[in-house]
């Protein structure tokens, strides 16, 4: 199977000013990329591609004073296979993690697990471990927490979230990695394009997601709290300690998004 991804930016700058993009899919994806990626820059200007120490691909660009318009496009090659299930992964001890996964223990900016750890503990500390006890996580958060578009904000923490009770994929999102982090499960953001699945149809805008991925066993697998079933056409595009880490857009300077459009739609392979 093939996906159609992309997105379409419109910025309004009083001044030039240095942007940082993040909408090209994570490096993990790129053998299966089909044909060239197309990014276009109205008025005309020159853009790079740079690739951190994650695999995240950033888009280096200034956009002009006055309207710029960025668009992005590129063809993807899928499985349309669901998330990956393992039921049995356990828990991987906390001395022998991989050194890379400590950094995802630690409270980042909107994982403010000291306020958590109590709850973690009493709710989750008794229950199975490993894979079950992730999960167990992610239902009791997707039977707590509302999906609402108005009950969030930027600077939501993840007890502010439960607090609330409602928000947006990425408020699910920093609720699960950071019950997960207190219990000494690694756990990273990660943002995303996540396509329409015909099994689970949702009306919904088109937007980028965020899940989190848990460290298990001896490699990281996918959790999604918001929609709580695994997931096909989900795209990875990059992974951090929290949404902070990977913004889709990060500005050197003011600006305003006037115009914001996602991509993301299953398509036959051309010939």
């Amino acid at each position: 199977m093939e996906i159609r991804l992309g997105c379409d930016l419109q910025l309004d700058c009083e001044v030039q000013t240095v942007m940082l993009a993040l909408v090209h899919p994570h490096a993990s994806r790129l053998a299966d990329l089909r044909g060239p990626e197309a990014l276009k820059l109205s008025p005309d200007r020159l853009s790079e591609v740079l690739v951190d120490d994650d695999g995240n691909r950033w888009s280096r660009f200034h956009a002009a004073a006055g309207r710029t318009s960025f668009r992005y496009e590129a063809r993807f090659a899928d499985s349309g296979q669901a998330d990956r299930q393992q039921p049995n992964a356990p828990e991987c001890a906390v001395g022998v993690l991989p050194i890379a996964a400590y950094r995802h223990l630690n409270p980042s900016t909107y994982c403010d697990t000291e306020r958590l750890a109590p709850l973690a503990w009493s709710t989750f500390g008794d229950g199975p471990t490993g894979w079950p006890r992730v999960q167990a996580i992610c239902d009791w958060i997707h039977a707590r927490i509302r999906y609402d578009y108005g009950a969030t904000a930027p600077d939501r923490t993840a007890s502010q979230t439960l607090d609330l009770g409602g928000g947006v994929c990425r408020d699910f999102t920093h609720l699960g990695i950071s019950l997960c982090r207190c219990l000494n499960i690694p756990a990273r953001y990660c943002t995303g394009y996540l396509l329409a699945d015909p099994d689970h149809p949702e009306q919904e805008p088109v937007d980028f997601a965020a899940w989190f991925e848990a460290y298990l066993g001896d490699r990281w697998y996918a959790f999604d709290p918001r929609h709580n079933v695994p997931r096909r056409g989900r795209v990875l595009i990059g992974h951090g300690r929290d949404a902070a880490d990977v913004p889709f857009l990060r500005s050197f300077g003011s600006h305003q998004l006037s115009g914001f459009q996602v991509i993301s739609e299953w398509s036959q392979p051309a010939g």
